[in-house]
């Protein structure tokens, strides 16, 4: 059956961020200037990876995937957020809710997925060294990277073609700034029971599991490190895993910001302030993680600069 029969909405209006209109000019060139940081940003790191042989490496191969993960991240919502800051009337059309929703939710997963296998990544060369390369082989990382994809895949399948069969009678006002799940259920008229019960049960499979998977692992890494008896050998493995740790902190930290502490103010305002964290902030830190913390990145970055200043002489 067709969402037309089963909606009668043809578009939703979304209310946007909680700012004054005074202040849009100020947030639009704001918000503008992060997204932009962020393609940017995100692109050098992949062009990095890409020249410097040196870079190539089972831990960049995963950062290359997850800086194209947060271009895409952030292009899912924040250009319609940007023209919706200029316009009276935020409508979006159902089936571009829909397909928004449905890229917001796998590329939020593909983030997860991907950040556990970094963590993985760090778990075998500290822990296990001498057998690194034969364990992080190539094989195994497209491994990890395909089965990453298929899931996120699958989890934002389910939820889109559960959310097709619902209706939403005359309900078209969403309080977001994009077509979130958890605020499109809260519109529907229809029977939610079974859209919660998968939300929460994928919830766990993709997000919780890896989590727990990351703290595994680091667990392990600290003990190495404890055992470790010169302090070189403690440096070299806090570099190595400082940026992963940072990333690891401001992703889970949002989401789990988002779910599980309460606030004393709107839970409207929460749920867009801490979205605007990991769908804005979040992606456009991550450059500035790897190339200011990373040695390799930064002798990668001085090469490149150095090349062009060459070139352009």
């Amino acid at each position: 059956m067709s969402p037309e029969n089963l909606s009668s909405v043809s578009e939703f209006l979304l209310l946007g961020l909680p700012i004054q209109p005074e202040q849009q000019a100020v947030f639009f060139a704001l918000f503008l200037g992060m997204y932009l940081t962020t393609v940017l940003g995100n692109l050098l790191i992949i062009l990095l990876i890409r020249l410097d042989s040196r870079l190539h490496t089972p831990m960049y191969f995963f950062l290359s995937h997850l800086a194209l993960t947060d271009i895409s991240f952030s292009s899912v919502t924040v250009p319609k957020m940007l023209m919706d800051m200029q316009t009276k009337y935020k409508s979006i059309p159902y089936e571009e809710c829909i397909s928004q929703m449905y890229f917001f939710v796998f590329f939020t997963d593909l983030d997860s997925f991907l950040i556990t296998s970094m963590a993985y990544d760090r778990y075998v060369a500290i822990c296990h060294p001498l057998h690194y390369t034969t364990i992080m082989r190539e094989g195994l990382c497209a491994f990890l990277v395909t089965v990453s994809w298929i899931l996120s895949c699958a989890s934002s399948l389910s939820h889109t073609l559960l959310l097709t069969r619902l209706s939403f009678c005359d309900a078209n006002t969403v309080p977001h700034f994009f077509c979130d799940l958890a605020a499109l259920l809260k519109l529907s008229c229809s029977d939610i029971f079974l859209n919660e019960l998968v939300m929460f049960t994928v919830g766990v499979v993709v997000i919780t599991l890896p989590f727990m998977c990351i703290l595994v692992s680091y667990g392990y890494i600290g003990a190495t490190i404890l055992r470790v008896p010169s302090t070189k050998g403690i440096r070299k493995a806090l570099s190595t895993c400082g940026s992963h740790l940072s990333v690891v902190s401001l992703y889970y930290g949002s989401i789990f910001g988002q779910y599980l502490f309460p606030t004393v103010s709107s839970s409207i305002d929460k749920d867009v302030i801490v979205a605007l964290m990991y769908t804005v902030v979040t992606p456009m830190l991550n450059p500035f993680i790897y190339s200011l913390r990373n040695r390799d990145m930064k002798e990668a970055l001085g090469k490149l600069l150095s090349r062009a200043k060459f070139f352009s002489w």
